[in-house]
């Protein structure tokens, strides 16, 4: 595909942390803004400033972004930033995964519902100028324990009025399983809530099962190790739970290492629902095209293609939303040649 092509395709994203698609140039001014000591971050080139070596340094590096972020004009500016980015890529419609008890650890006095107050106003604003429609999943965050989630999983229900549309499980996989948020993932569902799951990343297929059989998964961050228990591959393609490959990010964090193919070919075949995303953009070095760029040269621009397709359908958007997006989709597909 030509750039040209690939930027008019209508995109959806549907695995992108917004906290991770923070400039480095804004994470650095907001840090000395607020005294948030970031070491050797605020000296090194920007371009090495979210340098990290292991999936625990990422955690790390995503925690001091947090810190940044201290009251809600910060996260107008984080809006702002992401915007900018995703409309330049050909963003449609997006749901981004946001981290209120991520915020308030390290913030206790910020007021939640001004800074998703804040979101939305930028999101809406965006909209109206640049006809990007951006939701929010509610991170759980499974690090700080299941009583911390059901906490944030009522303020995910309480702020369904500024555009979060489903609760999500990030942070610390191995050491934090599924099976300890069943109240959170019920409690949320309860309200209207859609749930998606970090599964398959950190932590092999089992994890993957669980956040299907236990809370009910609708779709699956990354979901890659799926490909290690073949009965596990086989339950997302029978149920259709989609499943967002991150391919930069699965290599970097080792979910999927370098020196081996991408898993999600292999997924692809054995009937799984694959879509592509960028993670923490900003932070892993990446972007969404980058990303599309990755998948045409390893499978294909009709595969590509298909996982762009599949992101429309594995989205929470309403049938009018989706038809919408599908119409134009298929008419940018459609001036598509192959090279």
């Amino acid at each position: 595909m030509t750039d040209a092509e690939l930027l008019a395709l209508p995109k959806v994203q549907l695995h992108c942390h917004l906290e991770g698609t923070l400039r480095a140039a804004t994470f650095r001014d907001l840090a000395a803004r607020h005294g948030v000591e970031i070491g050797a971050r605020a000296l090194v080139p920007i371009e090495e400033a979210y340098d990290f070596a292991t999936f625990r340094d990422f955690l790390l590096l995503f925690a001091e972004v947090c810190k940044a972020l201290a009251e809600p004009a910060d996260f107008a500016r984080l809006a702002e930033d992401y915007v900018s980015v995703a409309v330049a890529e050909g963003v449609r419609y997006a749901e981004v995964f946001v981290s209120p008890s991520v915020w308030t650890y390290f913030h206790k006095d910020l007021d939640v519902r001004a800074t998703f107050a804040a979101l939305r106003g930028t999101f809406d604003r965006a909209n109206a100028e640049h006809g990007i429609d951006v939701r929010m999943i509610c991170d759980l965050t499974r690090n700080f324990g299941a009583e911390r989630a059901l906490q944030t999983a009522e303020i995910a229900v309480a702020m369904r009025d500024l555009g979060v549309i489903a609760v999500g499980l990030g942070g610390d996989e191995a050491n934090f399983p599924p099976s300890l948020y069943v109240e959170s993932y019920a409690r949320a569902r309860a309200a209207g809530l859609h749930g998606v799951v970090h599964a398959g990343e950190a932590a092999g297929a089992a994890s993957v099962r669980s956040a299907i059989e236990d809370l009910g998964a609708e779709r699956i961050g990354h979901g890659v190790r799926a490909i290690e228990d073949p009965s596990v591959v086989a339950l997302l393609a029978e149920r259709k739970i989609p499943i967002e490959v991150c391919p930069t990010s699965n290599h970097l964090t080792g979910a999927a290492p370098a020196h081996l193919d991408h898993p999600m070919g292999a997924l692809d075949a054995a009937g799984v629902i694959v879509t592509i995303d960028a993670d923490d953009p900003a932070l892993f070095g990446t972007s969404l095209l980058a990303e599309y760029r990755f998948v045409e040269q390893k499978l294909g621009h009709s595969t590509l293609l298909r996982f762009a397709r599949n992101a429309i359908g594995a989205s929470f958007a309403d049938a009018q939303t989706k038809a919408r997006l599908h119409a134009a989709f298929d008419g940018a597909a459609a001036r598509v040649v192959e090279v």
